[in-house]
């Protein structure tokens, strides 16, 4: 942001259940004077900030604002973030930017919104967005017709004939399996914009290759979003050329990362986000319904200064597309507590009421491995793999149905964003103390990176 500590003065002194933290953690607001007594105030998370106070004392004046947004209730309650039109404008500028390098600001554009519709953040807002552009000139029509696939693919070969392109909007799955069930996506322009998923570089020529989208680098662009701020930053021709650069580079992904893992790797406005980095994961500050200082998103990531990357880029041989010179964000995810399939984030809490159901808890010892994986077709699949106890067999079949009627119960991304035919887990039993998911005297860890 422009001016942080502005930001932050500016917040207590609207924000009713702000300077209430403070007072807590015996902070004086008058003694943030600079950006160092700035990045020394307490973060503020979900559990510790957003769900202790009244929700009115969260917003500006203690007005709630004029839309809400329910994130996934994935750990047990819902979580309220109430949103505003001038919420929509500022975040708005990030799909500008990705739609001006489709060259939607000259050629007529069918959007075609494939997020779940609801009280959810990704289609009711990605849609307001998106008609945003059209009242700021772009010659773009929206039509929502949510994550119903039938749906769909019947607007799709009624609409595309009128416009010079189409651009799908939705989870990388979702619409990888939409691509897959329809045609004639090649007799027209596609372009895609992605959001809530890692996916890899050889998943993107894939899908671009079966959508007919002429350009990857170009053509698809993934958005790091979040139900607490909306729209953090956006991937751009020139961080997508500098991902596909490191692709098969594990090496130098190790270096610039920290990890051979590829993140989803964008760009983002320094004047709306100001970015921190604590213990390899990401804090934020930056204006929304609820106004948000050093907020803990809890994403493994960091943050690479623009001029850094082309240093980097440069040392190693490489020039990347050219770019807006502002700095970049890498999001692993939040593979330490939870795993995204379809864009619903997936607790390992979900899947241990599934193990404690009347006749199968008597035959596993409530160890298990939560992970997604692309099959050779590049589509996304849940496993969960599970310790057996000792001498005991059971049904993978009965136990897979168990977690899933749970998830459906409890998960509200879950029984809304994964379509019906792809909710059943796959489900493996493994003996006690197995090496590879259970080993003996090592601290287990419920979830695994996706792969």
């Amino acid at each position: 942001m422009d001016d942080v500590v502005a930001f932050f003065h500016d917040v207590v002194a609207s924000v009713p259940a702000y300077p209430k933290f403070l007072g807590e953690h015996g902070v004086d607001p008058g003694s943030v004077r600079t950006l160092t007594d700035f990045q020394v105030l307490p973060m503020t998370s979900k559990a510790t900030y957003q769900s202790r106070y009244p929700l009115p004392e969260l917003c500006r004046d203690g007005r709630i604002g004029d839309m809400i947004a329910v994130s996934s209730g994935s750990s047990g309650t819902p979580t309220i973030w109430p949103r505003s039109t001038s919420d929509e404008l500022h975040i708005s500028e990030r799909f500008e930017q990705v739609f001006r390098e489709f060259g939607a600001d000259r050629k007529s554009t069918l959007a075609i919104v494939c997020f779940p519709l609801g009280t959810w953040v990704g289609g009711l807002f990605t849609l307001a967005c998106v008609r945003h552009l059209a009242e700021r000139g772009f010659p773009v029509t929206t039509v929502a017709p949510g994550n119903n696939k039938a749906e769909i693919l019947r607007v799709f070969p009624e609409l595309a004939p009128h416009f010079d392109q189409v651009v799908l909007l939705g989870y990388p799955p979702f619409v990888k399996d939409v691509i897959d069930s329809g045609t004639g996506w090649a007799d027209h322009d596609i372009k895609m914009v992605f959001a809530g998923e890692v996916f890899s570089e050889e998943w993107r020529d894939l899908v671009a290759s079966r959508g007919g989208v002429q350009d990857p680098v170009r053509g698809m662009a993934s958005l790091y979003g979040t139900a607490d701020a909306g729209v953090l930053g956006n991937e751009t021709p020139q961080s997508v050329s500098i991902r596909r650069f490191l692709a098969g580079k594990p090496d130098l992904a190790r270096d610039l990362f920290g990890d051979s893992r590829l993140p989803t790797l964008v760009q983002y406005d320094p004047a709306s986000r100001f970015f921190e980095v604590h213990n390899g994961t990401l804090l934020f500050s930056g204006d929304n319904g609820v106004p948000l200082i050093r907020y803990h998103i809890a994403d493994e990531g960091g943050v690479i200064p623009h001029q850094d990357m082309l240093d980097f880029c440069t040392r190693n041989g490489f020039t990347p597309v050219n770019g807006p010179g502002t700095p970049f964000v890498f999001v692993f995810g939040r593979s330490l507590f939870t795993v995204s399939f379809f864009g619903a984030n997936i607790y390992p809490e979900n899947v241990t009421v599934g193990l404690e159901q009347p006749g199968i808890s008597d035959w596993v010892t409530g160890k298990f491995v939560l992970e997604t994986y692309e099959d050779a077709d590049r589509n996304l699949k849940l496993r969960i793999t599970v310790e057996l106890a000792k001498d005991k067999q059971g049904d993978p079949a009965v136990l897979a149905e168990s977690i899933r009627d749970q998830l459906l119960r409890l998960n509200s991304e879950f029984a809304h964003y994964v379509p019906a035919e792809r909710q059943l887990p796959e489900v493996v039993l493994r003996p006690p103390g197995d090496p590879e998911y259970f080993p003996i005297g090592i601290k287990h860890r419920s979830t695994r990176p996706a792969r």
